[in-house]
């Protein structure tokens, strides 16, 4: 059975099949992430505690994805396998490859670490302006704690370039769910002894783990990197010019985050928990649709822009986006009309109450409305990376990160200032009697910049490849993104409909005082909706639905994978 298991990682497929694989393994990171955020919530609960916890996450997080995003696998994978692919002497040139990066990387961290640990108190009192002072002194310590996890994660990410190219797929696929594991230990067994500080000891754990599942693997390639003084700096310099612009990319949205962090600072105690909960909850169909088609798909990007018929890009673009279409509609209308079951199913337990599932709930809704934008967004890039157009999506990114900025401080005084506006989002939500209904206006200014982004990558894109979009013998033409759009919105708003009126028939059918039976209402309300959507997709004739009929049929399992399982960063 183990062998069988094996096997699925040694064979090759098309990009849908392959981003249905992909979404199997992402779909169990994401349950493990859901075990996580649930002991948080019924271990801590929305509180002082939980939001000094999240706070102090971004701080290591930042790190990992400045430092770490430089030598990222993505990055990393097209120069090893040219070192790999020069004949005789390869392995050495991979070699002195490895450990020059290798080298640069752990001591540029290390010092990065350094400064962040030295300067803590004043960057936690940038990162959550308004905490109490009590609340500072356990940021700083727990900050400081969870530094370790960034020089780790990073390591391990280098160590994952070799297990990728020697085909390992399923351990590096492996160490997402040990990092979960190692956090989830520490919220079950290290906090009820250590407090606050357990929880960062578990994001350590965490790391180490995520590191230690991949180390035999190296250990066999004989491709173990090793610190060395002697540096080939001008190999060091390629490796940051190709990554840059990815790196501030993906900074830029880490400081979007740490700017709605501080926002929440000020509100409500657990006003950043709800945020982060409902963040992490919306997360999870962003990566099994958005980034499963889109690591999928970027190495047929990539060889088919390459190629002498370019149209053949756009081509399999469209295919992959209106794939995206197709599952992100349903998923954006099925999360706004089951929230309030999402979220009590997976958070609602222990000292998450009925009030906090309320606010969650209204924050999930919220980031739903751009769940098929954040899909989009992470397939269009990916276009433009193929194509090797780096700075407009920069440019974009820069724009819409600081619109987020601006929306949440816009709206969040509309809604202080503006008793008429506070009580029509608050009466839409049904949380005019709970505190702290202001935190919704963050997940609403996430949303609106996201949007936006989707629109000017859109624009842009249309104008940046109209010569092969709108060509005579293009197999696409200007139009690449509407055709049967209609179709998905108008099954997936049929589908949101069924579901709503059968979640008040299974009300009564159901005991909504238990876990069982709320999951249950929510369960067999949300399946009823999706075959009302199935029926109406097949009336329509829609052909992603016959191309996910005849993946299924083509047993995707069975096919051999030459993609990476996992995507870094």
């Amino acid at each position: 059975m183990v062998k069988k298991v094996l096997n699925i990682f040694n064979r090759e497929f098309g990009t849908s099949q392959a981003a249905m694989l992909l979404a199997v393994f992402a779909f169990l990171a994401q349950i493990l992430g859901l075990v996580r955020d649930r002991s948080l919530a019924h271990f801590i609960g929305p509180s002082t505690t939980l939001d000094i916890y999240y706070a102090a996450f971004r701080v290591p997080d930042f790190i990992y994805v400045v430092v770490a995003s430089l030598v990222s696998i993505t990055v990393l994978i097209p120069f090893l396998m040219d070192k790999m692919n020069k004949g005789e002497g390869n392995e050495v040139r991979a070699k002195k490859f490895l450990n020059d990066i290798f080298s640069v990387f752990l001591l540029f961290i290390i010092a990065v670490s350094i400064v962040a640990f030295l300067s803590m108190p004043w960057i936690a009192h940038n990162i959550a302006p308004g905490f109490k002072e009590e609340s500072y002194h356990h940021m700083i310590i727990l900050s400081r704690i969870m530094l370790l996890s960034p020089i780790l994660l990073g390591i391990s990410n280098l160590i994952g370039c070799v297990t990728q190219i020697f085909g390992k797929f399923f351990i590096f696929a492996l160490s997402p769910l040990f990092y979960n594991l190692g956090i989830v230990f520490g919220i079950v067994f290290l906090y009820p002894r250590m407090g606050l500080y357990g929880l960062g000891l578990g994001v350590v754990l965490g790391a180490i783990l995520h590191l230690l599942i991949q180390v035999p693997a190296i250990i066999k390639s004989k491709l173990i990197p090793k610190f060395s003084l002697n540096i080939d700096w001008s190999e060091v310099k390629k490796v940051i010019t190709v990554s840059l612009p990815r790196t501030l990319g993906l900074s830029l949205n880490n400081l979007a985050l740490i700017a709605i962090i501080s926002f929440a600072s000020f509100m409500k105690e657990g006003s950043i928990s709800i945020f982060n909960l409902s963040f992490g909850l919306q997360s999870v169909p962003v990566t099994v649709i958005g980034l499963s088609y889109a690591v999928a798909s970027f190495p047929s990007l990539v060889k088919q822009f390459n190629q002498e018929y370019k149209f053949k890009f756009i081509e399999h673009l469209t295919f992959v986006c209106r794939q995206i279409i197709f599952w992100s509609l349903p998923a954006t209308l099925l999360f706004i009309v089951l929230r309030a079951q999402i979220v009590r199913v997976v958070l609602g337990s222990g000292s998450f109450s009925w009030a906090n599932t309320r606010l969650t709930a209204a924050a999930l809704a919220l980031f739903a409305v751009s769940l098929l934008a954040q899909n989009l967004i992470l397939t269009l890039v990916r276009g433009y990376y193929a194509a090797s157009n780096t700075r407009r999506p920069l440019l974009i990114n820069f724009i819409s990160s600081v619109l987020i900025i601006i929306f949440a401080q816009v709206l969040i005084y509309l809604f202080n200032a503006f008793p008429l506006f506070r009580y029509f989002m608050e009466s839409l939500f049904r949380i005019s009697d709970i505190p702290g209904t202001e935190i919704i206006m963050l997940p609403l200014a996430y949303s609106l910049g996201t949007i936006l982004n989707l629109i000017l990558l859109l624009y842009f894109f249309k104008k940046d490849f109209s010569y092969l979009i709108n060509a005579e013998c293009s197999p696409v033409r200007s139009g690449f993104l509407r055709k049967n759009i209609f179709k998905n919105l108008a099954s997936s708003l049929i589908m949101g409909y069924v579901a709503y009126i059968f979640l008040g028939i299974f009300a009564r059918s159901f005991n909504l005082e238990t876990f069982w039976g709320i999951f249950g209402q929510g369960f067999f309300a949300g399946i009823v909706g999706i075959l009302a959507g199935i029926v109406v997709l097949k009336l329509l004739g829609s052909p992603e639905l016959d191309s996910t009929v005849n993946t299924i049929k083509s047993k995707f399992w069975k096919a051999k994978v030459v993609i990476p399982i996992q995507q870094d960063l």
